[in-house]
């Protein structure tokens, strides 16, 4: 399944499980810099199958929470969070105009 679709002219999006606690963090993160987001929940999707298969295939161990920010793959959570802690993650927001000063 291509997932460009899915991600085109969206800033941030966010590929989560409903019930995923780090899922829920890592969109609590996002929603703190005041992110203009999308979040699929693939749980909750007719094709969700098809989209966990393509986000595994990108390398995303688990497949969720898997975060694209100005249409580019940046990881799940454990990236997500060591770019916030280089103070980097608000820096990718901004370039992907996510957020503005």
């Amino acid at each position: 399944m291509d997932l460009k679709p899915l991600i085109a002219d969206k800033p941030v999006v966010i590929f989560s499980k409903s019930n995923c606690c780090m899922s829920h963090t890592v969109k609590a993160l996002i929603c703190s810099f005041g992110a203009n987001h999308a979040v699929i929940e693939i749980d909750k999707m007719v094709s969700g199958q098809q989209v966990e298969s393509a986000l595994l295939q990108l390398g995303c161990r688990p497949s969720v929470p898997a975060v694209f920010i100005g249409q580019e793959f940046i990881g799940g959570a454990d990236e997500v969070f060591k770019l916030n802690v280089q103070n980097r993650l608000s820096q990718l927001l901004l370039k992907a105009k996510a957020i503005f000063l």
